[in-house]
């Protein structure tokens, strides 16, 4: 994706298996990366990693609930990197729990970091973006955002909440030349979607579908690979998607048909 080299870039979730691959990907478009998360030592490994690979990346500890870690963060990036050119949203939390029995904490904090975050950090960053006129963002959202999934009432609403906000922002700021995307993945080979899986059959039953949950199957017969993810989201970043703003990717394999 030519035009990317050079440009800066601040990545949060950095440590998650989205948001590595969406570091690992932007950095081997030439891009310096930002890899924002709150475990600094995963975040430390991360980046040793990457820079084996000779990738321009620096990593940055900060709570993405926190307004003041993030302003800080964001003006420790600028000051260290240059100005920022894209931000991804890819900080999340999942947890799982039947509408009527999810614990308050559990609510509270998957919108503390799926919503309040993406606020926040969007915020600190399309404010410092808006007087250069230039710049881009995607929100990693999620496909149960717009189809109820049994069991991921709190997940999917804040998934809703993130996407409706990105794609507002998108048009608030679209008069500075700034454009904000959604890419929402559904299954995808990372830890989170492990963690949901009971036994060694939860990989062919998540492809498969179950009609006791009333869940669709993945049409394309198989998993995402955050590698998928990230590609979507490279793009809608880059100059190829510079006619595209207020969009919502959706990479799932169909498993929403369409919808």
């Amino acid at each position: 994706m030519d035009g990317m080299a050079g440009r800066t870039a601040l990545v949060t979730g950095a440590s998650g298996g989205i948001g590595s691959e969406v570091a690992r990907t932007l950095a081997g478009l030439g891009c310096q990366v930002a890899l924002v998360d709150r475990d600094a030592d995963q975040l430390d490994t991360l980046a040793e990693k990457l820079r084996t690979e000779e990738f321009a990346v620096t990593p940055f500890a900060a709570d993405v609930t926190r307004a003041d870690e993030v302003e800080d963060v964001v003006a420790t990036v600028e000051a260290e990197l240059g100005e920022l050119d894209y931000l991804v949203n890819g900080a999340g939390v999942l947890r799982m729990g039947e509408a009527r029995t999810l614990s308050e904490q559990d609510w509270l904090q998957m919108f503390a970091v799926n919503v309040t975050g993406v606020f926040l950090m969007s915020r600190a960053v399309v404010n410092r973006m808006v007087p250069r006129r230039h710049g881009a963002l995607v929100t990693i959202a999620s496909n149960s955002g717009g189809t109820a999934r049994a069991g991921m009432a709190g997940y999917g609403a804040t998934k809703a909440a993130s996407s409706y906000y990105t794609r507002t922002l998108g048009l608030e700021v679209a008069r500075h030349g700034i454009r904000c995307n959604v890419v929402s993945p559904g299954s995808t080979d990372t830890s989170m979607l492990h963690s949901m899986w009971q036994d060694d059959s939860g990989r062919q039953a998540t492809i498969a579908g179950s009609l006791d949950t009333f869940k669709v199957g993945i049409p394309l017969g198989k998993l995402a690979q955050p590698s998928d993810v990230a590609d979507a989201v490279a793009f809608l970043l880059s100059d190829r998607a510079g006619h595209i703003t207020m969009h919502e990717l959706v990479v799932d394999g169909g498993a929403t048909l369409g919808v």
